[in-house]
């Protein structure tokens, strides 16, 4: 795995849905690097990637609640644990879940594995809310997919919440999540 900068020289064999990111982060201007590796669906696969993008990796999560009615991505630090009463609580959300795969695809052009805040470019109808947890903003960088799971990039935070979220047409919530037992 290598650092680079900017989108791949080569597109050919690269899915649509990865492209159509390099093009939206290039047209807002957006300076990011990119490794491509193997699959990466679990955050245990992301260590090496951490290691070669300097940064850890967000752990994305894609959420509903029981009526399928809300959606939500939540970006939260990689290496703190989930626990879904302690963020329930702060949304007033009850039984929040896993949404399924179609769920991803319908609204983030992503599939599992591969859930990322660049899918928000894809949520044209405003479905998914953005939560971020508070350590996620101190960090100078966040890493994620460009919407596949076999390159990760590098972005500065402010680019993301300033830029790439707003073009989106994506505002976010800051969540506070302590993650331990």
């Amino acid at each position: 795995m290598e650092l680079k900068n900017g989108r791949p020289e080569n597109l050919a064999g690269r899915l649509p849905r990865e492209c159509r990111t390099y093009d939206f982060l290039d047209r807002l201007g957006i300076s990011y690097q990119y490794t491509d590796h193997p699959a990466a669906t679990t955050m245990e696969a992301c260590t090496d990637i951490d290691r070669v993008l300097q940064v850890p990796m967000c752990k994305n999560l894609f959420l509903c609640n029981r009526q399928k009615t809300q959606f939500y991505l939540l970006l939260m630090p990689g290496d703190k644990k989930f626990k879904t009463k302690e963020l329930s609580a702060q949304i007033q959300s009850a039984r929040l879940s896993f949404a399924g795969p179609e769920d991803m695809l319908k609204y983030l052009d992503i599939e599992p594995g591969a859930v990322s805040v660049m899918g928000l470019m894809n949520d044209t109808g405003k479905a998914v809310q953005l939560l971020v947890d508070e350590d996620v903003l101190k960090e100078p960088y966040i890493g994620c997919h460009p919407c596949v799971c076999t390159t990760s990039l590098k972005l500065r935070t402010p680019d993301v919440t300033e830029k790439f979220l707003p073009a989106a047409g994506h505002a976010f919530r800051v969540v506070h999540l302590v993650g331990e037992d």
